[in-house]
């Protein structure tokens, strides 16, 4: 019997553009081949299953077209959002459970917040292997090239400017190759212009050539920001999605204690796309 699919765009920026992604709301009796069948027919970066647990209000599942992952930043903030326009929400800080943890939600007005794990810092990696991953990088010296996690390893990779960043030409088998040797999800590169934080992202291995949107590792970005004193906040607003036509705004926010971070969530607007069976 086929299975409704709602499309959601999450971090939407000014009522349009975002990151789009599928929600399938209890269903049951889907297997993991089923679902990964459904998400690589529907095409969009990450398609979530949502369904209800014992020690949580929610348990949702992760599929990109060609591997399950253990959480998805704009896949989260699209379920919730749609769960809330279908009244489906009797909590106003619902739980959740995924496979990188227990986490929870919260909306401010029409955004909706999802926390994620604490940042956890990796390895630095040397400018010369990330080089090679594109064509006209010009990778700052001013900070590292790190990996950190939120939940998802990113590889987090500063750019000298906003110019050199848009004009980036990704090479996706070369930064397919340094993901696997670094166990990675993609690339995240940003550039700093004053306040605004420019960002892309890069995830071959995950078949996600480029992301519009991306919560957890624009959370990493603001671990990493803080951590390194870059740019010191409580709050971080990234924008992505600008060479996909899709323009994006996700909101990070960071709890601390003594200088230690506490708490982090991502945060953005969803608006419902449609639907379709499968």
């Amino acid at each position: 019997m086929p299975t409704r699919i709602y499309i959601v765009s999450a971090f939407c920026k000014d009522g349009n553009g975002g990151n789009e992604a599928g929600v399938v709301l209890f269903e049951e009796g889907l297997d993991v081949g089923r679902k990964k069948a459904m998400a690589r027919e529907l095409g969009r970066s990450e398609t979530v299953f949502v369904t209800r647990a014992e020690r949580a209000d929610f348990k949702l599942e992760y599929f990109t077209p060609t591997e399950e992952v253990p959480l998805c930043g704009h896949a989260t903030i699209a379920a919730f959002a749609l769960m809330r326009r279908l009244g489906i929400l009797d909590e106003s800080r619902p739980s959740f459970v995924t496979k990188a943890g227990a986490l929870s939600i919260f909306f401010d007005g029409d955004t909706v917040f999802m926390e994620q794990v604490r940042p956890e810092y990796f390895e630095t990696i040397k400018r010369p292997m990330l080089a090679k991953c594109f064509d006209a990088a010009d990778i700052s010296a001013k900070h590292p090239i790190q990996i950190v996690s939120t939940g998802l390893r990113d590889i987090l990779l500063p750019i000298e400017s906003a110019e050199s960043l848009h004009a980036m030409t990704p090479r996706f088998d070369e930064i397919a190759e340094l993901s696997r040797k670094y166990d990675a999800v993609g690339i995240h590169a940003f550039a700093l212009r004053d306040e605004r934080i420019l960002c892309r992202n890069f995830a071959p291995n995950c078949g996600i050539p480029e992301e519009a949107a991306t919560g957890t590792a624009n959370c990493a970005l603001a671990g990493y920001l803080r951590k390194h004193g870059i740019m010191k906040k409580n709050e971080y607003r990234m924008e992505q999605g600008y060479s996909l036509g899709s323009p994006s705004e996700i909101t990070v926010r960071i709890e601390a204690e003594c200088e230690r971070i506490s708490r982090v969530f991502a945060g953005g607007k969803g608006r419902l796309i449609g639907e379709t069976l499968l």
